[in-house]
């Protein structure tokens, strides 16, 4: 296993960095009023019902039952995603799966987790969670509203993992203090966030996450939504006051239960320090764990082997009691 070398991007996107450089990095000091906005929000997405409805779902498959599912998220926004139950044994333990920037067009059935409820939501405005108002293509959903704090998309993708935990109780109520989350890339970074002020998850496990360390995630040469937000910070530079109480890093710092991150020392859409960040973030507390990818976002050498590797962790990460 070993970090790409050759490769067509116009810039480095290990940024210089070796390992001991990475782990030094800490995460930005969390604006003024950066908890009570948070906390603010948390409180007024517990208030909304979600209401989930299941329908069967086509799919046959020997170990799940999968369940079409709809609810409601705040703003009354509709969201849509999947409900995968075991077909054999009782539940005793719930995972909300977050998705990266691409979406989701169907869940994951092969997690190695049993006796487990699987939630997969899609956020508003990606996949099955389409809105007439915010766009699907990632270069403008991540900017939707950006210069509003309260109305930000990102605050409301994270509004919409909390009302999938309340949707995952409403169905299951015997699985409460049992309920974890696990994200990649988009669903990392607004998982940190959501894991922040959320009691009611009891563990989380993030991949490649973005959105952490505002400061770097700006400046640093990118691909993707960081990109398209680098571009427009240029022509409004205010907007770095925003995305200060967007910082997964500074959230991650609030975080108080186990977590499982897995950062990458190569990665072209999300800077590595700003992964990093995150993850050291965490690293006060023997609770936090990571699990360090020779790259992500991109095709590598060794990437189906780590990737095997890191996938039987996280089924060790999220066993049920």
């Amino acid at each position: 296993m070993s970090i790409p070398t050759d490769h067509s991007y116009g810039f480095d996107p290990t940024h210089g960095m070796g390992l001991d450089a990475l782990r030094a990095l800490r995460a930005p000091a969390a604006p003024s009023g950066f908890r009570e906005f948070w906390e603010a929000r948390y409180r007024r997405a517990l208030a909304v019902e979600p209401r989930p409805r299941l329908s069967p779902d086509s799919s046959d498959h020997p170990d799940w039952r999968v369940f079409d599912l709809a609810f409601t998220s705040t703003d009354g926004c509709a969201i849509g995603g999947w409900l995968l139950l075991p077909r054999r044994g009782e539940v005793r333990r719930g995972l909300v799966v977050g998705h990266g920037y691409g979406g989701r067009e169907a869940p994951d059935l092969d997690l190695p987790v049993e006796a487990t409820a699987l939630l997969f939501p899609c956020c508003r405005g990606l996949s099955r969670s389409r809105h007439p108002a915010i766009s699907a293509n990632p270069a403008w959903h991540v900017l939707h509203d950006i210069d509003k704090p309260e109305r930000y998309v990102l605050g409301g993708c994270v509004e919409d993992l909390w009302l999938a935990v309340s949707a995952l109780l409403a169905l299951h109520p015997e699985i409460a203090g049992r309920v974890g989350y696990s994200g990649i890339s988009f669903g990392g970074g607004i998982g940190a966030l959501a894991l922040a002020f959320d009691a009611r998850l009891d563990r989380g496990q993030l991949t490649v996450p973005t959105f952490g360390n505002m400061p770097l995630w700006l400046s640093l040469p990118s691909i993707g939504s960081a990109a398209a937000v680098q571009a427009y910070r240029r022509r409004h530079p205010e907007v770095a006051e925003t995305l200060a109480f967007f910082d997964a890093a500074s959230a991650a710092t609030l975080i108080t239960v186990p977590m499982l991150v897995a950062p990458a020392r190569f990665d072209p859409a999300v800077a590595p320090p700003c992964q990093f960040s995150i993850a050291n973030a965490l690293a006060s507390s023997s609770l936090h764990e990571s699990f360090i990818l020779d790259a992500g976002h991109t095709d590598y050498p060794g990437m189906a082997d780590q990737g095997a590797m890191l996938r039987e962790r996280v089924g060790e990460f999220f066993r049920a009691p």
